[in-house]
């Protein structure tokens, strides 16, 4: 075969997946901002919105993270 041709069908196959991916990637844009998405028991949780100030707490397993990574 050419090999410009097989440059072709493989440039196809990528047009193709990256098409899939966008539709996909619209589909859950649309189901997050209608809140319809939902999760297998994983807490999902915002900082962003509706925080009255202070500082965000931390998980616990979280707390000792810089003593167990050799941080500061």
């Amino acid at each position: 075969m050419d090999k410009n041709l097989i440059v072709a069908i493989v440039l196809g196959i990528l047009v193709v997946v990256s098409a899939i991916q966008a539709v996909q990637l619209s589909s859950l844009k649309a189901k997050l901002s209608s809140g319809t998405l939902s999760t297998s028991g994983a807490k999902v949780s915002s900082s962003l919105g509706g925080s009255s100030g202070g500082a965000a707490s931390v998980p616990s397993n979280l707390q000792n993270l810089p003593s167990m990574v050799g941080g500061c």
